[in-house]
């Protein structure tokens, strides 16, 4: 039966290339928009990974929910023993530590509020390639009093690289502390809000005005972001009481209701093309079985049941439906490498001033549901007119031959 289906297909190749097209643009399009959809994904999550969070943070228990306001009550006192552990750890490149604070930024002529940090400004250029400096140069460890701020916070208080400015904030124990730092660098994140407040100065600057020598969180970089729920199940297992952990995805609530709502766009867009897929070939199908009822009814006129002919029509559609999701999965990897290299310019996101260039990745769970869109509308399209021809009655069906 096979073979007299690959025969039907061959036979009849205007009908079956209208057939294949519909499949073929219907797969080749949940490719590029799959793949699309996956590179911003990506995209958002290494940038937030490498301009802000890290994969994974330590901290002490309720940092997170309430440190926010009160910083200096959740400090890890004895940091370095838990990096060196850390750090010893299969998967991990680099730990380190971070200081939060609130205070005032000064520029000799008006304040701002800011939210700041204390970082090691070696181990954070490393991870920080997400983050975009847009004026002078990144903090470096020799930068005892340098500070780097946000693009927005540079444009509040019309600073620029090598202009001064006095941090004010509280320590610990609640006493005033300011100190003088200059400009080295402006940044830019993919958060315009954290680019309005933020502002970076070396961790042991950091450490004096606050008067301590502990850190809110030991900010762990891996080797590679597809580790991360297995590096935090492991540190979960490993920490002691009074300490948390919190991977990039808990600490970054607005990439998780992005890649909710561009799932929900992308499952639209996926029912979309599978009915324009269905409709195509329903039609296709549809005129090609009708235009064969004569054939049929002889088959059935010479001893073939109807059942035969009813699964030699999912044959024939099941032939299609293969050859025209393989070649919609080659024509649409081949338009996703060549659209990548070119790459494609997108504006800023929302809340965001950077653009980037997006690429269409070739994800293999995208190209298996493509696949198996294309086939399986191919089948269930041809199910309906067969059953139609199945209930024909073979005299009926000889008359067409008339």
């Amino acid at each position: 039966m096979w073979k007299l289906a690959l025969r039907n297909v061959l036979r009849h190749k205007a009908r079956t290339g209208m057939t294949l097209l519909a499949i073929i643009a219907g797969v080749v399009g949940l490719i590029l928009s799959g793949g699309f959809v996956h590179d911003i994904f990506t995209q958002l999550g290494e940038a937030l990974i490498h301009s802000q969070s890290g994969h994974v943070q330590l901290s002490r228990t309720g940092y997170f929910e309430h440190g926010a306001r009160s910083p200096e009550k959740y400090l890890i006192t004895e940091p370095e023993p838990i990096r060196k552990e850390i750090a010893a750890m299969a998967g991990v490149d680099d730990v380190m530590g971070r200081v939060y604070f609130a205070g005032l930024l000064n520029n000799g002529r008006s304040d701002l509020p800011i939210v700041g940090e204390g970082v090691e400004a070696s181990r954070e250029a490393r991870l920080g390639s997400g983050m975009v400096i847009s004026a002078g140069r990144r903090l470096e460890d020799k930068d005892e009093h340098g500070m780097m701020v946000g693009y927005g916070v540079a444009h509040a208080l019309k600073l620029k690289p090598g202009d001064w400015a006095t941090l004010v904030m509280n320590t610990a124990d609640g006493a005033l502390n300011s100190l003088d730092f200059q400009v080295v660098g402006v940044f830019q994140t993919f958060s315009r809000d954290y680019d309005a407040r933020a502002v970076r100065i070396p961790l042991a600057a950091a450490q004096d005005l606050l008067a301590t020598h502990g850190v809110n969180t030991l900010v762990i970089s891996l080797k590679q972001t597809r580790e991360t729920e297995s590096m935090a199940t492991a540190l979960k297992k490993y920490i002691g009481p009074g300490l948390e952990v919190k991977t990039w995805l808990e600490l970054n609530d607005f990439y998780a209701k992005t890649v909710k709502m561009y799932d929900v766009q992308f499952g639209v867009l996926r029912l979309i093309i599978l009915l324009m897929v269905l409709l195509s070939v329903v039609n296709s199908v549809n005129m090609s079985v009708y235009e064969r009822v004569g054939e049929f009814g002889t088959m059935m006129a010479l001893g073939n049941r109807s059942r035969k002919v009813f699964a030699l029509i999912i044959a024939e559609n099941t032939i299609i439906g293969l050859a025209g999701a393989t070649a919609g999965v080659v024509l649409g990897i081949v338009l996703a490498l060549i659209i990548s290299a070119i790459g494609i310019p997108m504006p800023p996101p929302p809340n965001a001033n950077l653009s980037y260039i997006a690429h269409i990745r070739v994800v293999p769970a995208v190209v298996a549901g493509a696949f198996a869109v294309g086939l399986i509308a191919t089948i269930v399209a041809a199910l309906l007119p067969a059953a139609r021809v199945h209930r024909i009655p073979v005299v009926d069906a000889l008359r067409q031959n008339v």
